[in-house]
Order: structure tokens, then sequence, then C-alpha cells
């Protein structure tokens, strides 16, 4: 077997099963585990699945087990979110106050928004690099830095986020459900957008389809907390909701 058709079948393994075991790999290709290892190191620097713990998993499936990086994220979903984002680009004013939270998705929003008269503060120093450099006023909230996502969040964070009253919103999510609302997978991050959200006259979040019917680690908010902003195969139960815009993509 070529080097690149195994590689192919093994992504094919790990995004049918959504995760998989370096055993379960080897014995479906009929491989050592530790050619499986290798192949799995060369897929995750290439961005195709995701390695954890004693095997790899597709980037669907590890986005609800932790924060994937900007460079893991590129590419899922970019006409979904692209159609999302210029929605919510529209539902910005000249007189609003924006929070913007951290995450690839908002991240497209950044790009589509008007830079004159808004004011926007936000968790992420990309996002507010992004904006400054457009000329946009914009309020950075302090706290630590998480590397993967490159949000601010801990006591720091809350504590600014306190001092602040937003006009509109716009938050990203690991997975959403009716039940479970709008979850990521740590803590840390999760209070610093519970507590924003809190703060927000006009909330949206931004998921496509994909994230629908899955749920995370963590809650930030129920379902009903906010606007959802989606696109995609979304399922009836959600698109009969009234918290619910399904756009095209």
């Amino acid at each position: 077997m070529l080097a690149e058709e195994r590689l192919a079948r093994v992504v094919g393994i790990v995004e049918r099963r959504g995760t998989a075991s370096l055993a379960e790999i080897a014995s479906e290709l009929g491989v050592s585990e530790s050619t499986v290892r290798r192949d799995l190191d060369r897929l995750d620097e290439a961005h195709r699945l995701v390695k954890i713990r004693g095997g790899a998993a597709a980037r669907e499936a590890a986005h609800l087990l932790r924060d994937l990086t900007l460079g893991e994220r590129r590419g899922l979903h970019a006409a979904e979110k692209r159609a999302i984002c210029e929605r919510a680009a529209t539902l910005v004013g000249a007189d609003d106050f924006v929070y913007l939270d951290a995450g690839s998705t908002t991240a497209e929003l950044v790009g589509l928004l008007a830079t004159s008269g808004a004011t926007f503060a936000t968790d992420s120093v990309l996002h507010a690099t992004r904006l400054a450099e457009r000329g946009c006023r914009v309020v950075v909230l302090g706290g630590e830095l998480k590397g993967a996502t490159g949000a601010a969040v801990g006591p720091d964070a809350l504590d600014a986020l306190g001092r602040y009253h937003f006009t509109v919103g716009f938050w990203g999510a690991n997975g959403v459900s009716l039940e479970a609302g709008y979850t990521v997978p740590e803590a840390d991050e999760a209070a610093v957008k519970h507590l924003s959200l809190s703060r927000t006259e006009r909330r949206y979040v931004l998921a496509d389809a994909s994230k629908l019917g899955r749920t995370s680690r963590v809650s930030y908010a129920s379902f009903s907390d906010a606007m959802l902003l989606t696109c995609g195969d979304v399922p009836e139960k959600y698109r009969s909701r009234e918290n619910v815009v399904v756009v095209g993509a």
C-alpha cells in the first residue's frame, strides 16, 4: 500500500468512527501501531485530523473535547461560516457597543464589519488587533491568555466585563443542543462567555449546522438565551424554533 493511500484510509477510518485508537486503525489496515503513530503525526501536522491520547479524532469530534487552534479549524465549513457572518454583520449599527467572542467564526465576522461608528469589545487579542488596524475603537479584556484560541480568561477578564453594558454581541460554540444549550470544552472560557452574554441586550450565537445536536463539556447559556444564526443541513426541530435564523450558504 502506498503511503498516501494509507494516509487517506487512516483519515477515512477516523472520520467514519469520530475517534479511533492506534490499535483499531492498525488492525483495520494490517500495519503496525508504530506506522500508524507516524501517520497520525503527519496528518495532525497537516490539520487533516487531531491526535488524542492513544489515537486520533476527526476535527469535528475533537472540537467537543478541547478548543482546536485556529490552524486546526481552518477550512471547516468555510462557506457556512461566511454566510452566517454576512448576515451577522448587518446587525451592527454605527451607535452600537459590540461584544465579540473569541473564535474562528467570529474571526470571519471581524473581516466583514463596517469600520466606522461602532465601538467593539473583545476577549480576543487577534480580533482586537485586526479591528484596531482598521481604525476601529476597541476595548480589550485583560486576563490570562489561552494559547489555542487567543482568548483572555480568568478573574481579570470577568472583572473587566462587570463594568460594561453591550448593545449587541456575537459568540461561538463548540456544541449546540436544545437540552444543554451552548457548550464549550473548558470552564474558564465558559465563564467569560456566560458573563459577557448576560451583559448584552441583543445576543447572537454563530454556529453552522455541524455543531447542532452536539454537546461539549460546559454549558455557558441555555438555548433560549440567544438568537442562533446557523447555516447548512439544519434539522427541523431547530428550524422551527423562534430564536433560530437559518441563512443560505
